[in-house]
């Protein structure tokens, strides 16, 4: 997994350390937050294995931090940062989490369908620090390493750009396949 260009564990947790007297807020969608009573359910450790369509093997971790929303919604101020980390804390001493590992938020309410979305930016306003979340996507590792993905049955692969366009030649459009009595449907 290409993940030069995710944020790590790591570098998630030094951005709250420097922002320790903040509330933190979620950013999910544009003009949307994360309602300000949400709970940090826990925290998930994912090494993940996978072959890739090219038959290469692939190997990354992930940090994943759920965001729960109850019913009663009565905090009027998003959690501070600094009870996050203490969160944090007390998972690390249970599960060390990998520093390297890519970070990730799991959140979802009846709104949004639960998902798992990466940090973007970080923003800083007044006493608030907003992460603001990016969706996951979808990649060809393959491609994504300058080669392809394996090959079809007849040796072509399967994810380069074809060489030709052919036109799709419609054939007898007036005339019905199915007559009544004929039993075909």
């Amino acid at each position: 997994m290409e993940t030069n260009t995710l944020m790590t564990w790591g570098s998630f947790k030094e951005y709250l350390l420097a922002h320790t007297d903040k509330h933190l807020d979620f950013r999910y969608a544009e003009n949307s937050l994360v309602d300000t009573s949400y709970h940090i359910t826990e925290i998930k450790l994912a090494p993940i294995t996978s072959v890739d369509c090219g038959g290469k093997m692939n190997q990354w971790t992930e940090v994943i931090v759920q965001l729960w929303e109850p019913f009663d919604k009565s905090s009027e101020r998003a959690m501070k940062v600094s009870k996050a980390l203490s969160i944090i804390s007390l998972v690390e001493k249970a599960l060390p989490l990998d520093e390297k590992a890519t970070v990730k938020i799991e959140f979802g309410n009846s709104e949004f369908d639960t998902r798992q979305m990466y940090p973007g930016q970080f923003i800083v306003s007044g006493d608030s620090l907003t992460v603001d979340l990016q969706p996951d996507f979808t990649q060809c590792k393959a491609i994504g390493r300058g080669g392809s993905c394996g090959t079809t049955d007849s040796g072509g692969e399967c994810c380069t750009p074809s060489a030709e366009k052919t036109d799709l030649k419609l054939n007898n459009l007036a005339v019905s396949c199915c007559e009544p009595n004929s039993a075909c449907c």
